[in-house]
């Protein structure tokens, strides 16, 4: 079966996007002679995204207005808007839970959550996230979207990797 995996980055304090967002500041501390590219590592295992509205809308209005940078993958975004769907991008307004439970029994590679807060929330409270991959960067935002809001029910996690780079730490558990 196909793992379901969150990779994200966030602030030290537990933000994936500022007061405004923004997610401008997603860099490490600057030397950048130690810049490890984690994203094309973790894309090679992956050929299926979800992602909220917020999270399609902020890559196709300020982030890559001109090209869709996950063309390599199909991509469902979770809207209640009426958009209308391509082979690559395919809005639903499924039930996310119900969605990823069907993806999972398809064939296929990994399956990943790429944002936003809501519905990272909503899988989580369902226990349907296999793998936490987050990159920690080296910033403090006082305030923003925060990644992890009130749950339901604790979830226990095993570390199984850890990597520093360029002031970010990058921490992957999986479900205990």
């Amino acid at each position: 079966m196909r793992k379901t995996v969150l990779f994200i980055a966030m602030s030290l304090d537990g933000y994936i996007a500022d007061r405004g967002g923004s997610v401008a500041w997603l860099s490490g501390q600057g030397n950048d002679d130690e810049d490890i590219d984690t994203y094309s590592e973790f894309v090679k295992g992956v050929d299926t995204i979800l992602m909220g509205w917020n999270t399609y809308h902020q890559v196709v209005t300020e982030l890559s207005p001109k090209v869709w940078v996950y063309g390599n993958f199909t991509t469902y975004v979770l809207t209640h808007k009426e958009c209308g769907s391509t082979q690559q991008i395919r809005f639903t307004s499924e039930n996310p839970a119900a969605l990823l439970k069907r993806l999972k029994a398809e064939a296929g590679k990994d399956i990943w959550i790429c944002g936003g807060a809501t519905l990272i929330q909503q899988l989580m409270d369902k226990d349907l996230i296999d793998e936490y991959d987050i990159s920690v960067i080296p910033i403090l935002l006082g305030s923003g979207i925060r990644l992890f809001g009130n749950m339901e029910k604790e979830i226990k996690l095993r570390l199984c990797k850890t990597r520093a780079y360029n002031g970010i730490t990058e921490l992957v558990y999986v479900r205990r």
